[in-house]
């Protein structure tokens, strides 16, 4: 075998062993957080056509359209990702075929000079001469032996020439089927990326939208802080309650103690919990700032708040005991769920299912949510004791 031929094998097996994890890397992954991103666009989307006649809804659909804008570029960079992949995948099988390549050059180079020699000794009569010319019967065995041997190893030979040759044709057909697939996803990637030219000019309209109406916009946001003040005092009094309860001999006698061993259980799953409904998060824990009024700060999250779909299903997070149940303006039907001291509530609830004492499984069923002024959105707190929690930190990553 010549150097540069060995060149190509080593090169080739090299890139094949360095390319192998990203030629074997699980897709499924991919696909699934593209599934995610498009349902979470799918549940942004259908909410801001909902708003769009709505122009009291300026805020709220700008909140969306961020949102929608976000999914879109993470979307995008899925596709980068999946694109990337696919390209070290035909890089790895164009280094399977220089290797099939080179073997089959090896293996064509061999059969030929095997055949030139058979060629040569074609004439019968020769064979003959010589194993009859043998000086003993041995050494005729051995000459016929190596004769037939000659005449097995050209069969074999050419029988492996042309099943490298089949092989080197599939792997060709594979190659061009990814590079037709990564030609797809540019095409697609293309056209996600002329929808979020749209989203983002869009978005430029909101904002611009807003800033025409300031005042209304401002008196708008005093009466949801009005609403949100309203819903933390409420859930900190009934955890105050729920706390005091072995504060007192009396209430010793009416209630259970906390279930601390359940608070370890609840504690121990921290950033395993559940997602309790499908869909984006439009609305972070904490402190934030109007996105157009800078300098103006919107009332602070003790949650989190997720765009989800009207009347679907919300799941308990963790077990535990419905504590209460409560309605409040702007947040409809709200359940307090406890888990020793520990509590999740759960908002904007168009039914509920459970009442006040039942005991509750992970990922039962506590009722489903409601549209308010038609905008299907979900709100959950974690609380430790008297503390609001971040909720993101407590659920599993998505």
């Amino acid at each position: 075998m010549n150097k540069s031929l060995l060149h190509i094998l080593f090169s080739a097996v090299v890139l094949i062993m360095a390319s192998a994890p990203a030629f074997s890397q699980n897709t499924s992954a991919q696909e699934s957080r593209k599934a995610r991103l498009e349902e979470e666009i799918r549940i942004l989307d259908k909410q801001i056509q909902q708003n769009t006649k709505n122009q009291n809804k300026a805020l709220s659909n700008l909140t969306l359209v961020k949102k929608k804008i976000a999914s879109r570029n993470d979307l995008i960079a899925e596709s980068d990702r999946e694109i990337a992949t696919i390209e070290d995948s035909i890089r790895v099988k164009g280094a399977e075929i220089a290797v099939l390549q080179a073997r089959l050059d090896t293996m064509s180079f061999y059969y030929t000079r095997l055949v030139k020699n058979a060629y040569k000794n074609r004439d019968a009569r020769v064979w003959y001469m010589y194993i009859l010319g043998s000086e003993n019967l041995g050494q005729a065995f051995r000459r016929f032996g190596y004769l037939h041997s000659l005449s097995e190893q050209m069969n074999t030979q050419a029988k492996k020439i042309i099943a490298t040759k089949d092989e080197l044709l599939e792997k060709k057909g594979q190659m061009e089927k990814m590079r037709s697939s990564a030609q797809r996803m540019r095409n697609i990637r293309m056209g996600e990326l002329t929808k979020l030219q749209a989203e983002e000019k869009e978005s430029n309209q909101l904002v611009n939208t807003l800033r025409r109406s300031g005042k209304k916009y401002k008196s708008d946001l005093e009466a949801k802080r009005k609403q949100v003040e309203a819903l933390n005092r409420e859930i900190e009094r009934i955890i105050k309650a729920a706390m005091a309860q072995n504060q007192s001999k009396k209430n010793k006698k009416a209630q259970a103690p906390i279930d601390y061993t359940l608070a370890n259980e609840f504690a121990a799953n921290k950033g395993k919990l559940p997602w309790p409904v499908n869909g984006p998060v439009i609305d972070g824990y904490g402190q934030h700032f109007h996105p157009v009024y800078k300098n103006v700060k919107l009332p602070f999250n003790n949650g989190i708040t997720i765009a989800t779909n009207d009347a679907e299903p919300v799941k308990a997070v963790f077990d535990g005991v419905v504590k209460q149940i409560v309605v409040m303006p702007g947040y409809n039907q709200c359940v307090l769920v406890q888990h020793g001291n520990y509590f999740s509530f759960y908002c904007k609830m168009g039914s509920v299912s459970v009442k006040a004492g039942d005991k509750v499984k992970t990922g039962q069923v506590l009722g489903k949510v409601g549209a308010i002024s038609g905008e299907a959105q979900f709100h959950l707190q974690i609380w430790y004791g008297k503390t609001p929690q971040n909720p993101q930190t407590w659920l599993r990553p998505r």
